[in-house]
């Protein structure tokens, strides 16, 4: 079809940018900073932190947080040229493009499809979240676990099966010396290991 350029889309495309692991948030800041600074707009079009909101269960409470997919990475949609590669290079706690090999000098931007499954992941997420989040249950079926609530208090036993739409884990507990499945909730239960 294309050289991987869109005709709609001016010039501008996604490109990886590496930076330390826990510090997206920083660098996406400071650019936004330095764009509106330097007047960079028509060049940078969006710096996007690919996340999604997720609700753990840990030792019976439920906890959201924002999940970020690829650590240590930024999405930038730029018109890259040498000014935005010095402003990405300057940038506290970011080590540049990401390049295909060693040898490249440019950076090569992602493909079409790569962009469509990450944004359409974000775009999912968001969705999810106002619909009540996507959640992050720490338990997997043959997972040994305590009943800290309700009429099965007390019991330990193994996972037999994880029920995520639900928020429910169906439980074989020992009940008159027979394996018995019993449904949970997540906060009901804890972790034996």
């Amino acid at each position: 079809m294309s050289s991987g350029k869109e005709a709609d889309n001016n010039g501008f495309e996604w490109y990886v940018v590496r930076c330390f692991s826990s510090h997206e948030k920083k660098v996406k800041e400071y650019l936004f900073r330095e764009i509106e600074d330097r007047g960079l707009e028509h060049k940078i079009k969006d710096v996007l932190i690919p996340t999604e909101t997720v609700v753990e269960i840990r030792s019976g409470k439920k906890k959201t947080k924002e999940k970020n997919f690829f650590p240590g990475y930024i999405l930038v949609n730029t018109r890259y040229d040498e000014e935005v590669n010095n402003l990405i290079q300057s940038a506290p706690s970011c080590l540049g493009f990401l390049k295909a090999g060693r040898s490249d000098v440019v950076p090569t931007p992602l493909k079409k499809r790569e962009v469509d499954r990450i944004l359409g992941r974000v775009m999912d997420s968001k969705e999810l979240t106002e619909k009540g989040a996507v959640v992050d249950i720490p338990y997997r079926e043959g997972d040994l676990v305590r009943v800290i609530d309700g009429p099965f208090k007390e019991f330990d036993g193994t996972v037999q099966e994880v029920l995520p739409d639900k928020l429910k884990l169906r439980v074989l507990v020992s009940i008159f010396g027979r394996k018995t499945p019993v449904e949970v909730d997540l906060n009901q239960v804890e972790s034996t290991t």
